[in-house]
């Protein structure tokens, strides 16, 4: 880490996967600047929940049985949660989308990807169909989609009548959002949890009253009826395949920097969320140390940063960071999957709804799809395995502050 940069890996952990309100600086960056404070940003060129539902209909109806779509849970206001599945191999993929409402490029690039894996004939594609099992959970939070915002839809009150062990717990949880107002949206009247935290290593879990209010660095409850539906999903391919080889899971962030530059990120990546189980700072997770491959993880994300890289050096998409590491987050999905064995990735765009809206849609789109093929293509022909781990520490870092 270089002396006099204020670098994310001082982030705190509270911040992961939240927007941070950037200053409106000036960049030499072919990226440009981001965030105008003055200005009200759309979000009308994303894929809204009942346009992607009829989006998945057709996709499923043109691929001639290649795309499967099912109905796998409920969110807490009602609205279905679509799992979409292609391809007949033995190695899994599993990718969500949207567990934060504001985080909209995922979707898009889900949905492109369904498009071409369910009508192309391409010899990619037929490769990808023979040797993996891609399993998606696009807009897997709708209810916060619909809002355009972080959390979900629920209420501390509607927990405990789901729960009623919990009505003698210390507090809520310490991931809900209760008269504030976050990211521009105002949860006054209209709480939320922040599904993200709401995750736990230990797949049957069942709440618990002393288990709560919990923090960043505890493991969390299913509690919400969409982490529930994801840990449902998981452990049913874990039931079918063995393993869920890789889980990835598609984010949006604020504006950062690549560290030493003036150059605005385009995304970040990171397979770090939780202290490794085989070490001593990880001995906690100590019952989860032969399932962790942090190893795995590093190679998906080179694989990730190296297609992006292929671009070239003037691309946009070279603006590729490590996001904050040395984490312990095992209340995320990632980190929880991760201490069941997965290979795992996060994605982080620049951007959310309430600071950039749908500019640079085509161009954020792009960049996820373009990372999410380089790991598909690298599990699909054993390519990823050949990766040197170690260089996953040579992607750059990320700076809240431009600076050479």
């Amino acid at each position: 880490m270089k002396k006099g940069k204020k670098v994310l890996a001082g982030l705190s952990v509270l911040a992961l996967c939240a927007s941070l309100t950037a200053p409106a600086l000036a960049s030499n960056s072919p990226n440009g600047n981001l965030y105008n404070e003055n200005q009200v940003y759309s979000v009308n060129g994303y894929t809204d929940y009942a346009e992607m539902v009829k989006r998945l209909q057709q996709i499923e109806a043109n691929s001639q049985g290649r795309v499967a779509l099912e109905i796998v849970g409920q969110s807490n206001k009602g609205r279905d949660i679509y799992q979409a599945r292609v391809g007949t191999g033995d190695k899994v993929v599993l990718i969500e989308s949207e567990i934060h409402g504001n985080e909209n490029t995922g979707t898009e690039a889900i949905l492109s990807m369904l498009q071409y894996l369910g009508s192309s004939n391409s010899p990619e594609a037929k490769k990808i169909r023979e040797e993996i099992t891609l399993v998606t959970l696009p807009k897997m939070n709708p209810d916060a989609s619909e809002l355009d915002r972080r959390g979900n839809d629920m209420s501390w009150e509607e927990v405990v009548e789901d729960f009623p062990q919990l009505a003698d717990a210390a507090g809520p949880a310490w991931n809900y959002y209760n008269n504030r107002i976050l990211q521009d949206r105002d949860y006054n009247g209209r709480p939320g949890f922040d599904v993200n935290r709401d995750f736990n290593p230990d797949l049957n879990y069942v709440p618990q009253a002393s288990d709560f209010p919990g923090n960043s660095s505890k493991a969390g409850w299913y509690i919400t009826p969409e982490s529930q539906t994801v840990r449902d999903v998981y452990k049913s391919l874990q039931a079918e395949f063995g393993d869920v080889n890789v889980f990835i899971d598609l984010h949006h962030q604020g504006q950062y920097y690549v560290e030493g530059t003036d150059d605005i990120v385009t995304m970040s990546l990171s397979a770090d969320f939780v202290p490794d189980p085989n070490k001593p700072e990880g001995a906690k997770y100590a019952q989860y140390a032969d399932n962790y491959n942090f190893e795995f993880s590093k190679q998906l994300n080179l694989a990730a940063y190296n297609a992006l890289q292929s671009l070239g050096e003037n691309s946009p998409f070279n603006n590729i960071t490590l996001y904050s590491q040395n984490l312990d987050l095992p209340g995320t999905a990632l980190g929880s999957f991760a201490l069941n064995g997965s290979g795992t990735v996060l994605f982080e765009v620049r951007g959310q709804s309430h600071s950039l809206g749908q500019k640079k849609k085509g161009q954020l789109v792009k960049a996820v799809e373009t990372g999410l093929y380089g790991i598909i293509n690298g599990v699909v022909d054993g390519s990823v395995e050949q990766l040197n781990p170690a260089e996953y520490d040579n992607i750059p870092l990320t700076s809240y502050s431009p600076g050479i």
